[in-house]
């Protein structure tokens, strides 16, 4: 290698595959800087802005200077926020030096996995899955062992824990990507149970737990108080780039978890903390359940045209903002598909191999974060682009 540093890429990164969304994401935009009209349903990202009284928060807190670091573990206010978020929402007690801020869920999960396994540990997790994860296990050493999660709940099944054996965490998501299933309590219970067995901590991911549309959201902290639940500000409170979550660990690794929060990230953004104080305003709420009902109409639009189509669900899509489908019935090749929708018919959709699991090669995800006008153009042209196929 001539130039630059000498040493070639370190061998854990053969482990981290690209993100195909991320670069379906980039062709469409080239495609529109070109004149070309796209219709998004690739991306996971709300097409809302944040919710006013959070603007008004990071203006006011820009204004009065507040842009030095916070402590590692972040801001108190927003600790003791969170805390009574789940208090009020769910009824579970959780003291605030339990939660930690950190710099998205995606920090959150590192931060987790980073404590908690390492080399010659196992992490299950379920496939389909976000792609990340499995990631970050590798990026700590661990190997990331895939478990069945296509049905309706999204697992993985306390079953496929008991039969792989020891582990050192279980990862579930709960509104689940890219499925939208969702885990309710007993699920949860039952998980939980089989994650103790197999000697694992069990590690919650529910990053789309506001965006249930059936039934009342839960918590695995409801029945699994010993659990790491990870959340954060992205999906239902609309805050994307503003780059914030959290994670609530059981008591003995909270101090663990802040230390090691020092050494990977110093401390989560400043002016974005004291933005999300504002999120849990009463005003921010009302909002963020509008919100959460245009979502529900959206899929309770796409879901069945999709179904007219020929594109099968592989679950009932209880939560989150996505739809999954077979598309078996076209293509033994989704990420050809995928590519040609795009530069075709001008229709931005994720190919399942992001995701993983067995029938990943015949899946696409399709995300309704965008607005019905949209989704409805899209139908039309997928509808189209399918007739000629």
């Amino acid at each position: 290698m001539s130039g630059g540093c000498p040493r070639a890429p370190a061998a854990r990164l053969a482990g981290i595959e690209p993100f195909r969304v991320m670069a379906l994401l980039a062709r469409a935009r080239a495609l529109e800087a070109a004149g070309r009209d796209v219709v998004h349903m690739e991306i996971g990202e709300p097409d809302f802005p944040p919710p006013a009284p959070v603007v008004r928060a990071a203006q006011a807190a820009l204004a009065a200077g507040e842009t030095r670091y916070t402590p590692a573990g972040g801001l108190p206010a927003l600790r003791e926020a969170i805390a009574r978020w789940y208090r009020e929402r769910f009824g579970v007690t959780v003291p605030a030096e339990r939660i930690l801020v950190t710099p998205g869920a995606s920090g959150a999960l590192h931060l987790v996995l980073a404590a908690i396994s390492g080399p010659g540990d196992r992490v299950l997790l379920p496939a389909p899955g976000y792609p990340c994860n499995r990631h970050l296990a590798r990026l700590v050493g661990a190997e990331p062992v895939a478990l069945p999660a296509e049905g309706p709940e999204g697992g993985p099944r306390p079953q496929d824990v008991r039969a792989a054996g020891p582990a050192a965490a279980v990862l579930a998501a709960t509104p689940a990507n890219p499925t939208g299933g969702v885990l309710g309590r007993g699920a949860l219970a039952a998980l939980a149970d089989a994650a103790r067995e197999a000697g694992a901590c069990l590690v919650c991911d529910e990053i789309y737990q506001g965006l249930v549309y059936e039934g009342e959201p839960c918590t695995a902290l409801e029945v699994a108080p010993g659990a790491f639940v990870v959340n954060g500000f992205s999906k239902y409170f609309g805050m994307t780039g503003w780059r914030l979550g959290w994670v609530v660990a059981p008591d003995a690794w909270a101090e663990p978890l802040e230390r090691l929060a020092q050494s990977l990230y110093l401390a989560p953004p400043t002016l974005s903390q004291h933005a999300a104080l504002a999120a849990f305003e009463a005003e921010s709420l009302d909002e963020l359940e509008r919100r959460r009902e245009a979502f529900r109409a959206r899929r309770d639009f796409l879901a069945p045209a999709l179904e007219s189509l020929g594109l099968r669900l592989a679950a009932p899509p209880a939560g989150a903002f996505y739809l999954y489908a077979d598309c078996s019935a076209f293509t033994d090749d989704a990420e050809a598909l995928a590519a040609r929708l795009l530069e075709e018919a001008g229709v931005a959709v994720t190919p399942g191999a992001d995701f993983g699991g067995t029938g990943a090669a015949v899946r696409l995800r399709f995300a309704y974060t965008t607005s019905l006008e949209r989704l409805r153009e899209g139908v039309a042209r997928l509808r189209a682009f399918l007739r000629r196929a």
